[in-house]
């Protein structure tokens, strides 16, 4: 079978090429993940796009750079190796206007070497009076260099035609799908290791393995103790990687292969050290993919301490982060003593259920008839908002609902987050994403 999911586009090349600006027009939107950290702050960047009905995730590997030539050079070289490491397609940005740098030659030797599809991107022909310079870059020995605008989207429909053409059409088999598929993410040392270890330690736990290529998600069987789902694990999990790497971004580039390819996300949060910017980032990735979600506190086992008043305030400190989704379940446990790691997996199954509920729409539009009566949404310029009939999308891998109403471009983000508490407060929805759309009935 073709598999056409976990596509990942990774941008590279030195600093003030237009990497970010490339991102940000190809994914249409100015998310960030944003990262501090000791001495530097890390603008990592992930998103979505799709280009004749294949959807990519895009990384952009920008913000590395330290004052330091020493440093300069190295972190260039991590950002490449893990570029070719992750990636399906590299689209190696380069300055038309510049030429070609010593830099710019230093990534090319590197990307030669690799046997990944790599295009080149001459970016800031903003006028198209560059045209003639991108001849030039054919002495990167990297083929046809692509010359665009990321400001003005100029050309930018070329080179995603010839993304989705070279991108490698996998031949993998995949699991069924009226079996769940969870996966545990999180940052280094949250204990992912441990949690999959203490599942795995029995050999007979595992039915089967169904692994795509090398660097595809790999799913484990698991049908024991009335359990029985898929553990979505990714080859960074199991060999070591060996590249001098910047763990943390790594980290992040291997949840997405997880991430994309799973139903439920089992995020685990380090109980001696709370919830951080890290687990903030990977959260985001679960909710930009509208995938269900169960906390796991690891380590509280070993928490300095473990009173209700502590569980209280760490069950508060996270939903705080996470907000406005507040709606999932937090399970205090350790994977290495195998504390409650039962408990999450129920968990995640009944996640795993709500995302496939189906409300009967005469049962939804008597409860929520009831509710937009009670509190109507706003009006807007002296013109009263009606919503008349609400219904469930079927067929959509999240709840989804669709409010038919008059004036559907005036309802506003506050009373969309109104109806979305409701519905969670009368059907049973913890931990699953959902959509509300509206639409003019």
């Amino acid at each position: 079978m073709i598999e056409q999911m976990g596509r990942l586009v990774a941008i590279v090349g030195r600093p003030n090429v237009g990497k970010s600006t490339l991102f940000n027009r190809l994914t249409q939107t100015r998310a960030a993940i944003v990262n501090d950290t000791s001495g530097t702050t890390r603008d990592r960047q992930y998103g979505l796009m799709e280009w004749n009905g294949m959807e990519m995730s895009v990384v952009d590997t920008g913000g590395w750079v330290v004052n330091s030539e020493d440093i300069f050079e190295g972190e260039i070289n991590k950002q490449v190796h893990l570029a070719i490491d992750e990636a399906d397609v590299i689209l190696f940005v380069v300055d038309i206007k510049n030429g070609i740098t010593d830099l710019d030659d230093h990534v090319a030797e590197i990307l030669r070497r690799s046997n990944k599809p790599v295009i080149v991107v001459a970016n800031k022909d903003d006028n198209n009076e560059s045209l003639y310079a991108e001849a030039e870059f054919y002495a990167l020995g990297l083929g046809k260099p692509y010359s665009i605008s990321a400001i003005t989207g100029t050309g930018t429909g070329d080179l995603l035609d010839e993304v989705v053409a070279r991108m490698p059409q996998k031949e993998m088999d995949t699991p069924q799908d009226d079996i769940p598929r969870f996966a545990i993410v999180g940052r280094p040392n949250a204990g992912k290791s441990s949690l999959i270890n203490s599942l795995m330690d029995e050999q007979r736990n595992i039915v089967t393995d169904i692994a795509g290529t090398t660097r595809d998600s790999i799913y484990s069987r698991y049908n024991k103790f009335g359990f029985d789902f898929y553990l979505v694990d990714t080859a960074g999990i199991r060999k070591k990687n060996k590249v001098n790497e910047d763990i943390e971004y790594y980290s992040v580039l291997r949840s997405i292969r997880a991430i994309e390819n799973s139903d439920v996300c089992i995020l685990l949060i380090d109980a001696t050290r709370g919830i951080e910017a890290q687990d903030v980032n990977i959260f985001s990735i679960i909710q930009k993919n509208r995938k269900g979600l169960v906390v796991l506190v690891n380590k509280w086992d070993i928490a300095e301490y473990k009173t209700q008043r502590s569980i209280d305030t760490m069950e508060a400190a996270i939903r705080e982060r996470l907000a406005p989704f507040t709606d999932f379940p937090i399970i205090f446990g350790s994977a290495l003593t195998k504390q409650r790691i039962y408990k999450v997996l129920e968990t995640a199954i009944q996640v795993y259920k709500n995302q496939k509920i189906v409300i009967p729409t005469s049962q939804l539009n008597n409860y929520m008839q009831e509710v937009i009566t009670a509190t109507p949404p706003p009006a807007v310029k002296g013109k009263f908002i009606k919503i008349k009939y609400i219904t469930m999308l079927k067929g959509a891998k999240v709840p989804t609902f669709i409010f038919f109403c008059n004036l559907p471009q005036w309802i506003r983000d506050p009373y969309k987050r109104y109806l979305e508490n409701k519905i969670r407060e009368k059907w049973p929805l913890s931990g699953t994403m959902i959509n509300l759309y509206f639409r003019e009935k």
